[in-house]
């Protein structure tokens, strides 16, 4: 009989994501809590053949690898997982494989932060439920700037929905040229620019040694104190002590975050 392991499965979602009924002579175990031990990780695994990896939630550096005999199969939800050691797979005759992701949620979910920021909606919803009425108020989009980092795929999703609000969008990447601006219909900006002029920052980068707190506290402090920060990329792209002292000292009016340095 084939093993396999469903990792880091929180919400119970993966079962009902796919006939897993199909597979002949398999058991399938799902792992709806994550277990942040590397020495508990390997033990646990150590009896399967096959293991889903829900994202990046549960690493696989050479050392677990080199661990799991019988791993045969190592599955990634994704086509990307930074956190496999593609080398020590391969050199233990491992199959590394990803699975088709939709390219729109992320963006559409940069937009809900943006907008339950900029209209207070949780926070209203907060004050509601709690007896309260109409403690604070949104602001407008039309006429503020949206700074995009990051103008691939998504971003330049997020960038057109900016546009359609009647924003003024600028981007800044270390490879975006003025052709690729262009063709969204944004403006090419400086990082400092910007930093400095944008009402609110959207991250859409691939978190690698060049994008590791690439916003951190100078970015911050670059910021209008009446500026949101959104990220819906990799936690580690901004520096979260450097986030949180700026939330703290009212530097920003906030942040809208799905990532985490530890998630």
């Amino acid at each position: 009989m084939t093993r396999i392991a469903i990792l880091d499965d929180y919400q119970n979602a993966a079962l009902d994501a796919a006939d897993w009924a199909s597979l002949s002579d398999c058991q399938v175990t799902v792992f709806d809590s994550h277990i942040p031990d590397p020495a508990r990780v390997a033990g646990m695994l150590q009896p399967f053949d096959i293991i889903v990896a829900m994202r990046e939630r549960t690493p696989f550096p050479k050392a677990l690898i080199d661990r799991l005999p019988n791993l045969k199969l190592l599955v990634t939800a994704g086509m990307r997982n930074l956190s496999i050691d593609m080398e020590a797979a391969r050199g233990a005759d491992v199959v590394v494989s990803g699975t088709e992701m939709l390219g729109y949620p992320a963006f559409e979910h940069a937009w809900g932060l943006i907008l339950a920021l900029t209209k207070q909606i949780a926070r209203e919803d907060q004050v509601m439920k709690s007896g309260g009425w109409q403690q604070g108020y949104g602001i407008g989009l039309s006429g503020k700037t949206l700074g995009v980092l990051g103008l691939g795929k998504l971003g330049g999703q997020l960038a057109r929905v900016g546009l359609a609000f009647n924003m003024n969008v600028i981007a800044w990447s270390q490879n975006l040229t003025d052709e690729r601006a262009a063709e969204i219909g944004v403006r090419n900006a400086t990082k400092d620019e910007l930093f400095g002029a944008s009402d609110i920052i959207s991250i859409h980068m691939v978190l690698s040694e060049r994008t590791r707190g690439l916003v951190g506290a100078t970015e911050l402090a670059h910021m209008k104190p009446t500026s949101y920060l959104i990220n819906t990329s990799r936690g580690p792209i901004v520096d979260e002590a450097a986030l949180i002292s700026a939330l703290q000292t009212s530097a920003i009016a906030g942040a809208g975050l799905d990532v985490f340095d530890v998630e």
